[in-house]
């Protein structure tokens, strides 16, 4: 595939602001969650802009599926690093998560007004978005990762077993079996179509170096920080070892992370439970990661540290194991991805993602978003916009809840 980095690169600064401003556009309209967010990122990153091609999106994709913490930022991040070095990674990182955290501090100082079925619709309409969003991203990458029957059969299987497992880990589990499944039946297709990857494809100058120092500081944090927190008895450093333990022991990112939350600022009395689901439902209706519900949690706080220092060390515990993972895995993955095996077991990692895709298209998008006839009508028109029309999706956005909010005003008339 062609792309546009076989031609002259921008200066080093100059490809730093352009992943800056790529990332703030996609940080003010990326609405839906992290599987939406894929779709998003795809459309802009492979389809218009060329960074990467399919299957070095896909496997990266793969990669952060595989890893805890937030899979779009740490996708976002990776990208980032890809087309502009460290300081590429940390734009991008900047220019997607700031937006959030900017609505959701907004959010938590006006909260008490909001309300009635106008501020409803608007929510239930960014829902619904989600929902076109998440389903031109399974149609695409289907026809894209699928093409045969072993891969089809792959994705199959992985809709299948998320079906029936009831785990915070099932994400975990259906891709290391979509691996194993790729080495057993995708070898022949490997084989008849080597994987061929140009210089810049996935090529993120992280050293082994690097990476090991990354693994060491994400272990160190994870397992010193409870003892550290026994001796100080800082209620800061309590915080932050909190929110570092939610991101670092949620695999899957998005929803699965909540619980996790629940349990660190609910049931230890810090956050009120009210504030927790309203705080929910605003991470939901805006663009860009779901993780930044912390920094909404970290402002609410009832006791110090609470409002901007809150906010910051709950970002910041939140965010920063899933880097320092994502870090200290890509030597060995861009190293190992390129080998037949590997290519084999990655063929099956991106059919698996597919079925997680699927999985996610039903629940929790479709199952939250579509209540009514009204709501699948509006689903349908989006995503016809999006596939055929290619309708920009910020244009399907503001369609989907002007709709959403005219039939929640007409329900009240």
């Amino acid at each position: 595939m062609d792309t546009d980095l076989s031609s002259p690169r921008p200066s080093w600064l100059a490809r730093v602001f352009e992943v800056l401003t790529v990332f703030l556009k996609l940080g003010l309209t990326s609405f839906g969650g992290p599987i939406a967010h894929i779709g998003y990122f795809r459309r802009e990153f492979v389809e218009r802009r060329r960074w990467l091609d399919d299957e070095a999106f896909t496997d990266l994709i793969g990669l952060c599926q595989f890893l805890p913490g937030p899979a779009s930022s740490q996708a976002g991040f990776s990208i980032g690093l890809l087309r502009a070095g460290w300081a590429g990674g940390l734009a991008a990182w900047c220019g997607f998560t700031l937006p959030s955290i900017a609505v959701m501090l907004a959010f938590a100082a006006i909260a008490p007004d909001l309300g009635g079925p106008a501020g409803a619709g608007v929510i239930h309409g960014l829902k619904l978005v989600a929902v076109a969003v998440v389903a031109q991203a399974v149609w695409d990458m289907a026809r894209r990762l699928c093409p045969d029957r072993r891969r089809a059969a792959i994705a199959l299987f992985c809709i299948a077993l998320l079906s029936l497992l009831a785990t915070a880990f099932a994400q975990l589990i259906a891709i290391g079996a979509g691996a194993v499944l790729g080495v057993a039946l995708c070898r022949p297709d490997v084989a008849a179509a080597p994987r061929r990857l140009p210089s810049h494809q996935g090529h993120f100058r992280v050293s082994r170096t690097i990476g090991v120092a990354a693994l060491v500081v994400f272990c160190a944090l994870l397992f010193a920080l409870p003892l550290w927190v026994t001796t100080a008895g800082s209620q800061t450093l309590r915080v932050f070892d909190a929110f570092y333990r939610s991101g670092a022991l949620v695999f899957g990112g998005g929803h699965v992370v909540l619980p996790l939350l629940q349990r660190a600022t609910v049931a230890t009395g810090w956050v009120a439970p009210n504030d927790f689901l309203a705080g929910y439902g605003a991470a939901q209706a805006v663009p860009g990661p779901l993780f930044t519900f912390a920094a909404f949690l970290g402002w609410m706080m009832s006791a110090p540290p609470r409002h901007w220092s809150g906010a910051l060390l709950a970002t910041l515990g939140i965010f920063l194991p899933g880097l320092l993972l994502l870090v200290a895995a890509l030597p060995w993955w861009q190293a190992l991805r390129a080998r037949p095996p590997m290519s084999a077991a990655l063929a099956g990692i991106n059919a698996a993602v597919v079925g997680l895709l699927a999985s996610a298209l039903y629940s929790p998008v479709w199952t939250s978003a579509v209540l009514s006839p009204a709501d699948f009508a509006i689903v349908c028109i989006g995503f016809v916009l999006l596939t055929r029309w290619k309708v920009p999706p910020l244009a399907v956005v503001v369609l989907c809840v002007a709709s959403s909010v005219a039939l929640a005003l007409l329900g009240h008339g």
